[in-house]
C-alpha cells in the first residue's frame, strides 16, 4: 500500500509536531530541574541562616541586675541558660574605691557608699544620679565561657537620716554601654557628678 501525496504531508506534520512536543517536553524538565536545585539551594542557604542566628540567639546574654527590697544590694539576674562566673566591678578614679570582685553576684553599696557620700558632699541630702560602673563577668553557654565587660549605671538615691547624716539607696542597674574601660568610666563620673 503506498502512501498517497496528502497522506505524507500529514505524517510528516505529525512528526515535526511529534518533535516540537518532545522538545518542549525537555525543555519543561530542564526548567523543572533548575527550579528545583535553586529551591534546595536557597533552603540550604536560609537553614545556614537560622542556625546562624539560633546559635548567636543562645549565646547572648545582657547582664541584668535590679534592687533588693532594702535598696542597698544589686541582686544580678540568675539565668540557667547562662551561669555567671567571674564578676569584677571598677569604679571611678576618683572615688578612691578599688575594683571589687562579687562571688555572691551581688553588688552591695557597702563597696562605695562612704565614697559616693563623700563626693556629693556639701550639696542637697536629698539627692539622685548615676553612678558608671565598668562590669567585667563571665558567663557560660552549654559549658563554654564567654567573657564580656560593659559600662552600666547603678542609679542611687540619697536620703538624710536623723543623726547619721545621708543614707544611699540604690534604684537600679542600667546598661550604658558595650564594651568600655576605666578611662571612659571616669569621663561619664565627671559629666554626671551632680554638682554640690
Amino acid at each position: 500500500m503506498s502512501e498517497t501525496r496528502d497522506q505524507a504531508q500529514t505524517r510528516r506534520r505529525w512528526i515535526t509536531l511529534a518533535e516540537v512536543v518532545a522538545v518542549a517536553g525537555v525543555v519543561i524538565a530542564a526548567l523543572t530541574l533548575y527550579s528545583n536545585w535553586q529551591d534546595r539551594k536557597q533552603a540550604a542557604a536560609d537553614k545556614a541562616i537560622e542556625q546562624a542566628s539560633a546559635t548567636r540567639d543562645k549565646t547572648r546574654f545582657v547582664l541584668r541586675g535590679a534592687p533588693d527590697k532594702d535598696k542597698r544590694t544589686i541582686v544580678l539576674a540568675r539565668e540557667e541558660a547562662h551561669p555567671l562566673g567571674d564578676i569584677r566591678v571598677s569604679f571611678p578614679t576618683a572615688l578612691g574605691v578599688s575594683p571589687q570582685d562579687s562571688v555572691t553576684q551581688t553588688i552591695p553599696a557597702d563597696w562605695f557608699d562612704k565614697a559616693l557620700r563623700q563626693a556629693t558632699d556639701g550639696g542637697a541630702d536629698d539627692l539622685t544620679g548615676r553612678l558608671p560602673v565598668l562590669i567585667r563577668y563571665t558567663y557560660f553557654t552549654d559549658d563554654q565561657p564567654t567573657t564580656r565587660q560593659a559600662i552600666y549605671d547603678i542609679v542611687w538615691h540619697t536620703r538624710p537620716q536623723r543623726f547619721q547624716g545621708r543614707k544611699v539607696e540604690l534604684l537600679d542597674l542600667r546598661l550604658r554601654e558595650t564594651g568600655g574601660n576605666q578611662k571612659r568610666v571616669d569621663a561619664l563620673w565627671t559629666k554626671d557628678k551632680p554638682k554640690v
